[in-house]
């Protein structure tokens, strides 16, 4: 599982042709959330506040990066690093 971008202790993952709808995991420490890339809704599990915050800002300043890299994990192929939270 390809770790796109770090920032704030937060892991960004995708796994490779994973299951629709496209969507990326945030990990924080010993929890992890699944996020809508369309919708940047909530799929499945959940984050500290503060933490879901910071994924979401990201997200909706790389949505277009996100889907991207679903693409290329789609096709089985290795997604490109995204820029951190700064």
């Amino acid at each position: 599982m390809p770790t796109i971008s770090s920032f704030y202790g937060i892991l960004i993952r995708m796994y490779f042709a994973d299951h629709a709808p496209p969507h990326f995991r945030a990990i924080y420490g010993e929890t992890e959330v699944l996020i809508d890339i369309r919708t940047l809704e909530i799929i499945e599990g959940e984050l500290p506040r503060r933490a879901m915050a910071f994924v979401l800002e990201w997200a909706a300043m790389h949505r277009a990066e996100l889907q991207k890299d679903w693409d290329l994990c789609a096709a089985r192929k290795s997604p490109h690093p995204i820029e951190p939270l700064d």
